[in-house]
């Protein structure tokens, strides 16, 4: 038996909780939810959550399908931006939507398909899964990063990916930035493309922050 796709939402709640803003004790009243829903108790039948009095804590169980779900919900959010070009305005809605019908299955195989991404289009981790591992084992990507894209090729930037703050400032600056179409140019000794009229060079380092998307 799986959750309703409500419950899924309050284990995703709860573990973002838990995780990543590292509240503890989540009570009841943290949540969007009263004491008395149904999805609580569906969750307790599941043995996915512990409830005492208003504290609520994931099981080992609950931790598990929470990490899971929520890898679920990032993944769409990426197969929204990236793939099927929706709008950041819509993209949550949608995501919420997708998520639910994606099984282990279709999950890794998007994964894949996207390049196994490390954070959603809101900057934020998405769990790894067991391709992620493995993904050296896989084909080529829709979208992978610039340090692999080989010369000739055009692209359209997905997203970029790095926690300094200056490198991001400067890719900024220098036009890059997810919707803009750049055109490879030469891959060594450094990386150059073309932005508009424009010609940009990156070391090997910079680019493999730059993830792209192939157009034909």
């Amino acid at each position: 038996m799986r959750a309703t796709d409500r419950a899924e939402e309050i284990l995703e709640e709860l573990w973002i909780l838990i995780k990543e803003k590292e509240i503890n004790p989540v009570t009841v009243s943290d949540l969007s939810i009263d004491s008395k829903a149904p999805e609580l108790k569906e969750l307790l039948e599941l043995r996915y959550i512990n409830l005492s009095g208003e504290r609520i804590d994931l099981t080992s169980k609950g931790l598990k399908e929470a990490e899971a779900a929520i890898r679920r919900h990032r993944l769409a959010e990426r197969l929204m931006v990236d793939v099927f070009d929706i709008r950041r305005s819509l993209m949550e809605e949608k995501a919420c939507q997708f998520e639910h019908l994606l099984r282990k299955e279709v999950e890794e195989s998007i994964c894949t398909l996207l390049g196994h991404p490390k954070v959603c289009p809101h900057k934020r981790p998405i769990p790894p899964g067991k391709c992620c591992a493995k993904a050296l084992k896989h084909p080529k990507s829709i979208v992978s990063s610039l340090a692999e894209i080989e010369a000739g090729s055009k692209s359209i930037v997905a997203y970029l990916i790095t926690r300094d703050e200056r490198k991001l400032q400067k890719l900024m600056s220098m036009g890059v930035l997810p919707g803009v179409r750049i055109d490879v140019i030469q891959t060594y000794p450094s990386h150059v493309f073309r932005i508009g009229h424009s010609l940009v060079a990156v070391d090997t380092e910079m680019a493999e922050d730059i993830f792209v998307r192939r157009v034909k």
